[in-house]
């Protein structure tokens, strides 16, 4: 389901993505990040272990937006937030940064840019549901 809605929404360049978490306090942390698909699940990657990594392992709940370059009839930019569960796992790191490249600066970059990148981390995300404004989440009659 997400996978057909999101290649349905193609921008060029691609938009950056907003990757929401929940910090040990409650609040919210929200960072940037490449974000792609394997499957039905969203997939982003790290190298470092960073906040949003220690996030997910405590607590998987996880928010995802995408704004599209599509306008409503309103002049606003429709977006597609997609609620769900997290899982990280250690290792592949590069390989998917590498992939994610490709789509993100172009289809010759090399990234990491550096020799011997650390294993890094994955984070797979199954989507819950879908909010926003656009097709995926037209009031049903």
């Amino acid at each position: 389901m997400f996978a057909t809605l999101y290649a349905a929404q193609p921008c060029v360049p691609p938009p950056l993505d907003h990757v929401t978490t929940i910090d040990p306090d409650g609040r919210p942390q929200t960072t940037l990040a490449w974000v792609g698909l394997e499957g039905d699940e969203i997939v982003f990657a790290t190298l470092p272990d960073q906040r949003k990594l220690r996030n997910l392992r405590r607590d998987p709940r996880i928010t995802v937006s995408i704004q599209t370059e599509r306008v409503t009839p309103y002049g606003l930019h429709e977006y597609l937030v997609i609620y769900g569960t997290a899982r990280v796992t250690d290792g592949g790191g590069p390989e998917v940064l590498q992939r994610l490249a490709h789509t993100y600066l172009g289809p010759d970059v090399t990234f990491p840019p550096m020799p011997d990148p650390p294993p890094g981390f994955v984070t797979r995300v199954t989507v819950d549901r879908l909010g926003g404004v656009g097709p995926w989440n037209e009031p049903t009659g």
